[in-house]
């Protein structure tokens, strides 16, 4: 998430599903009020907030709880459901970071290994090195290489957006820093990651997610669009973006249809929330990567002018919540769709959300705030005595 970024309604084998309020809220199980508070907050995000739309899914081990409030689409008034898809953004850098482990794993690269060595002559410009930036730098937005998202100008003069003209919009800037003395986030960083994925597996990225990770765990609505693919396939909720106006009145746009290229590894992919759970479960829970792998992906650094309260891992994060719990996983946002998916460091309890705006009125800055406030509902109650 870049600040100023088999079955999809079951997170995980033998989920009890509880929906969110109407007929079944009385006979929901012990623990029903913590759902009652998330409830309450997803609707207070589209009264006060504004929103066109929320949606979240609650895992606590073999209990799943999933709400919804406002609307997926203003002209027809559909409502949200646990079927959608959406835009994922930064989301997507988890997925690519797990398939650069799982190659580490199998001896087909290593974290040391330099950009260079992989992808000759491809990091240079402005002082950029690519002898010099290792792959674990890229992961963790060590690198100090460019971020080409911060050049929309750039990127607005292409038609169209190869990961290799991203790259060079990149390579017309000077780094941020020298490679390893500092941290900030750069989606070119992902970008070259990708590219390195197809240069040492000979296949598309769009392949190896869907053969690695979407196959094996039965995500049937997780996808990396190919090429300039601007549609989202299959059931969803409309985009809505305000372009990142501030103004409460500033115009709307449906950005639902998207040239999702000019983010490709970096954030392009489409998913939904029980995908999302059942991904980040697994992964957190150690059933994707070996010990060794497991243990590099989760090692942190200190995130600066980021989320607050961040550190970052190789394409996973943790944050500290305002009542001192940390959860771990990563968020997304881009044009229409902000996601959050967070939860405990094994996996058991996890909370995934998206709004279908990117925007927030009333007492949230931004949609972040929301996604605080429902993690603290989660993961901050303490249990009655």
């Amino acid at each position: 998430m870049h600040r100023h970024t088999a079955h999809t309604d079951s997170g995980r084998p033998g989920a009890e599903p509880v929906k969110a309020g109407g007929a079944n809220s009385e006979s929901a199980p012990a623990g029903a009020e913590g759902y009652e508070a998330i409830q309450r907050l997803l609707q207070h995000a589209v009264t006060h907030g504004g929103l066109p739309g929320i949606l979240a899914e609650v895992y606590d081990g073999d209990r799943q709880w999933f709400g919804t409030a406002g609307v997926a689409d203003t002209r027809t008034g559909r409502k949200r459901s646990q079927q959608d898809r959406f835009r994922i953004g930064s989301i997507s850098k988890t997925f690519v970071a797990t398939v650069v482990m799982q190659l580490a794993a199998e001896g087909r690269l290593s974290l040391d290994d330099t950009a260079e060595q992989w992808l000759p002559g491809v990091v240079h410009g402005h002082h950029h090195d690519g002898a010099r930036a290792n792959i674990r730098m890229l992961l963790n937005h060590t690198s100090g290489i460019f971020n080409y998202t911060d050049d929309q100008e750039a990127l607005n003069r292409y038609e169209t957006h190869p990961p290799e003209s991203l790259v060079q919009i990149a390579m017309s800037h000077a780094p941020t820093f020298t490679p390893g003395s500092g941290w900030a986030y750069s989606n070119t960083n992902y970008v070259l990651a990708g590219m390195i994925i197809e240069r040492a597996t000979g296949r598309a990225l769009a392949e190896e997610i869907t053969e690695r990770i979407s196959r094996p765990l039965g995500l049937a609505g997780t996808y990396l669009p190919h090429g300039s693919d601007p549609t989202i396939h299959g059931p969803h909720s409309r985009h809505y973006t305000k372009l990142f106006q501030t103004d409460p009145g500033a115009p709307v746009h449906d950005a639902t249809e998207l040239d999702s290229s000019m983010f490709w590894a970096a954030g392009g992919m489409i998913s939904t929330a029980g995908d999302l759970n059942r991904f980040f479960s697994a992964l957190l829970g150690g059933r994707i990567l070996p010990p060794d792998q497991q243990r590099d992906m989760f090692a942190t650094v200190p995130a600066r002018d980021w989320i607050s309260n961040a550190a970052y891992g190789l394409g996973v994060s943790s944050v500290r919540l305002p009542c001192g719990e940390t959860v771990w996983g990563m968020g997304g946002a881009l044009f229409g769709s902000w996601s959050y998916a967070y939860g405990a460091r094994d996996g058991e309890q996890m909370v995934i959300t998206n709004v279908n705006g990117d925007w927030s009125n009333g007492a949230w800055d931004d949609p972040i705030g929301i996604f605080t406030d429902l993690l603290q509902a989660k993961f901050c109650r303490r249990s009655d005595t």
